[in-house]
């Protein structure tokens, strides 16, 4: 049921077990064996959770489905408690199967309603630029067929039956339409994703959309996501500030002193911690720091998980945890690389489930900790917090460590205030302005709080990633960073990976949120010049509203732009944007589940092979393991193949022009007859084993070598201005074949009179060599299959002389008796 519809299950039964980690995730091995014990769901308002069956629930109010609130009931020791789904109840199955054969749950969204499949799109069927420019010169030369069969007919002064002679003649001239262009395109873009896959340079690289190689060699614009894309997504803790004093990465033995010397005493749990409205007690950099870290190692959602080495069961490790089997698992990097800096100074997360956490202390001992309630972060809030309660001395303490962007704060609860945080459960159950309420409950809690520390957390970007945004930058295209962090962490990134060079001034868009104030800030923004945009996805939404056209402008005047707190659909409509004002080719660049919807919608999609999962590699048209191989994707294999889909199409084009012009001239000494000047075997073969070979050949020409093309980047400018296959081009090789194809039939009319009946012969042997030249002399970089498509497309034609001698004779008794006939019925007119 679950391997194609898209849904969200909230557990009906849960895993309980008084030694293990209770449900803290069902379907994964952390949470071991157990008895399941059954919860009610029920759906819409907290009266109607009596019913047995939701399904009664719905059909006996007024439903719907866009604001229901479902919530859970645990049996649990004879006693029932009620709160509202969390993320921890919700099973996403998304297209993925379980890890485990049975789950027992209520389905609650699914399909189209999942906010995941609202922040996507359907996918569209992508056609490459130069599909478009051939489809267009294929309908001129179709129209140029229609003209010349009429202007045949007319030269015969329509007489007899002239409308059958319009179809004859265009039977004649139907090679003017090159029927092998699209089959040599389309076999030409095979070669060309087959040499990017095979590129050593670029190893992984997969390109899952071969019929638009090209376009990676006319981009104008590159958006990019940026965690995962420019960076590791590898969190390293690089700082703690107290204040007062801080601690660097040469420094944190100092951090791990402190911490063994506070747990060399008695038990400390929270030794300074106050109360709100006690009196500031001066406080040892020993305890401060002490505090520091224990805070860091509650206020987190990482789970340990313990995993088999094959030397200790999973069971064991997990009994005893063992350093070496243990993995921290959680939903964002920032929270493992606090935890994982906190085992470094000596306090280790060793256990957690959804209502305890362990942590051992450097001298082994266990310390537990009862988690009453968890805040989830939220993007309004931009926090989370937790309430634990630590045993001391047999008495009971109460206390809760909000983290603020990575600012860790601390109070204690007096028992009297506790009941304050159960007010958040009755604000959860809320049928009616639930997270306005649960936000009201939050606030009263936080205040009067202690700043304990300030963490700094850095993402180091991926190798190489300066040098390529150099080298884009250089080739002219515009790079804009889309990414759905805060505002100061993208200003940081791009300053740090030279999106905005040193020379450039940083424009931040101020929030807006009315028409008036994003007017005025446009304005502002319009004074300044050659400086780089950093705007809100908020403030955004609001510019497209009221001043869609007028905010693109200056947008696209700009270097660089970077957008901060993006949704999804933001980003793929800044893309639908760029290509609907602009005209221009855009590129999307991602790792995540967020930026299919980007990739999707861009003109070429390239996923990043990152710590997120495959889901933007998969849905994208190129794939790559590294942002840094994006350079040399679109410099030389870009470039390669834009160059080299041009010239085939237009040698495409000459070769059949050419025989068609031989054609016209032909009939136009003849009278005008629609006779044909070759017969159907050496027209096939003109344009299959005669001549494939050398034009085909042409996919592996190159203008400049790729060492060249990565060193002067530069080069990709004139990519972008369409030369290589333009109107222009095509009326040069039109006019090119006109003049060939004429040559070659009046030469041999004039220089071989005496031998007319060999004309057939002559005039095709004529043909295939100068194609054959004309490749040879068009060709810039040899290769060693070109030489040998040369020769044995040569041989095949000497070859069909000899084996096909009577074949030919045949032909030219043919050719004379026609020309017999064609005279008589002269005769027989001027009579």
């Amino acid at each position: 049921m679950t391997d194609n519809i898209p849904l969200q299950l909230v557990r009906h039964k849960k895993r309980h077990d008084n030694k293990r980690r209770d449900g803290c995730c069902p379907w994964s091995r952390c949470c071991g064996g157990g008895d399941f014990r059954p919860r009610t769901v029920w759906l819409g308002h907290p009266e109607k959770r009596e019913q047995r069956y939701p399904r009664n629930v719905i059909n006996n109010q007024k439903y719907n489905f866009f604001t229901f609130l479902p919530g859970v009931s645990d049996y649990e020791r004879s006693e029932r408690s009620c709160s509202g789904i969390q993320v921890g109840d919700l099973i996403i199955v998304e297209k993925v199967g379980l890890l485990i054969s049975t789950v027992v749950g209520v389905v609650i969204y699914t399909g189209k309603e999942l906010r995941s499949v609202m922040n996507t799109s359907n996918p569209r069927h992508k056609i490459g630029l130069i599909d478009l420019e051939v489809n267009c010169l294929t309908k001129i030369l179709f129209g140029a067929l229609v003209v010349v069969s009429l202007v045949m007919v007319a030269l015969q002064h329509f007489a007899g039956r002239w409308y059958l002679q319009i179809f004859r003649f265009l039977l004649l001239f139907s090679n003017i339409v090159p029927i092998s262009l699209r089959v040599n395109l389309d076999m030409g873009k095979m070669v060309f994703s087959w040499m990017i896959k095979k590129d050593s340079k670029i190893p992984g690289t997969v390109v899952r959309a071969s019929t638009i190689p090209e376009q990676l060699g006319r981009i104008s614009y590159l958006l990019t996501d940026k965690t995962g894309t420019l960076t590791q997504n590898e969190m390293v803790f690089r700082r703690l500030h107290l204040g007062t004093v801080a601690y660097g990465m040469d420094s944190m033995d100092e951090v791990q002193s402190h911490v063994f010397s506070a747990y060399t005493q008695v038990f400390p749990g929270f030794p300074a911690s106050r109360a709100p409205g006690a009196a500031k007690v001066r406080k040892t950099i020993s305890s401060r720091v002490h505090e520091a870290v224990k805070a860091i190692a509650l206020v987190h959602n990482v789970t340990p998980v313990y995993e088999s080495n094959g030397v200790t069961d999973q069971a064991e490790a997990e009994q005893h945890y063992e350093d070496t089997c243990r993995v921290y698992q959680a939903s964002s990097p920032d929270e493992v690389s606090l935890v994982q800096w906190t085992e470094s100074v000596g306090l280790t997360l060793v256990g957690r489930d959804q209502s305890s956490v362990q942590l051992r202390t450097p001298s082994g001992q266990i310390l537990n900790f009862t988690i009453l309630q968890a805040f989830p972060f939220t993007y309004e809030s931009k926090r989370m917090g937790i309430i634990v309660r630590v045993s001391i001395a047999s008495s009971t303490k109460y206390f809760i460590a909000p983290s603020i962007e990575h600012c860790d704060w601390m109070f204690t609860l007096s028992v009297q205030e506790t009941n304050q945080w159960a007010r958040y459960v009755q604000a959860k159950l809320s049928v009616h302005d639930r997270s306005l309420k649960v936000a009201t409950v939050i606030e009263s809690l936080e205040m009067e709080m202690e700043l304990l520390c300030l963490t700094g957390v850095e993402d180091q970007l991926q190798a190489d990633v300066r040098p390529t945004l150099e080298i884009l930058r250089n080739a002219g295209i515009k790079v804009w960073m889309l990414t759905g962090d805060k505002l100061e962490t993208a200003t940081c990134t791009a300053k740090n990976a030279h999106l905005v060079t040193r020379n450039q001034d940083i424009h931040v868009f101020r929030p807006v949120t009315t028409r008036s104030e994003a007017h005025l800030e446009l304005n502002a923004f319009r004074r300044k010049h050659d400086c780089a945009l950093v705007i809100s996805g908020d403030s955004l939404e609001v510019c497209l509203k009221y001043y869609e056209y007028e905010f693109m402008e200056l947008a696209c005047q700009c270097p660089a732009i970077v957008c901060c707190r993006c949704a999804p659909t933001q980003k793929a409509q800044i893309v639908r944007l760029l290509q609907e004002r602009t005209g221009k080719l855009t590129c999307a660049v991602g790792d995540g589940g967020n930026d299919v919807s980007m990739i999707q919608e861009a003109d070429c999609g390239v996923g990043v092979e990152g710590k997120e999962g495959k889901q933007a590699s998969l849905a994208a048209d190129f794939s790559i393991t590294q942002f840094k191989h994006l350079g040399r994707l679109l410099m030389v294999h870009g470039r390669n193949s834009y160059k080299r889909s041009a010239a085939l199409s237009q040698f495409v084009i000459h070769r059949s022009l050419c025989i068609s012009t031989m054609q016209a001239v032909f009939s136009s000494v003849f009278y005008f007859a629609s006779v044909p000047l070759y017969q159907g075997f050496l027209i096939i073969g003109y344009s299959t084993i005669y001549t494939m070979f050398p034009v085909f050949s042409l996919v592996l020409d190159k203008d400049v070598k790729s060492e060249v093309a990565m060193l002067y980047p530069e080069l990709y400018k004139d990519l972008l201005k369409g030369r290589p296959l333009s109107f222009k081009t095509f009326l040069i090789w039109v006019l090119i074949s006109i003049y060939q194809g004429s040559i070659i039939m009046y030469g041999a009319l004039l220089l071989f009179e005496s031998e007319f009946v060999h004309i057939v012969a002559i005039s095709f042997t004529s043909l295939i060599l100068t194609e054959l030249l004309m490749v040879a002399l068009t060709v810039q970089t040899w290769h060693w299959l070109m030489i040998v498509a040369e020769l044995l497309s040569l041989a095949c034609y000497i070859a069909s002389l000899v084996f096909l001698h009577e074949f030919i004779a045949l032909i030219i008794a043919g050719i004379n008796y026609i020309l017999k006939y064609i005279k008589i019925e002269n005769s027989y007119l001027k009579l």
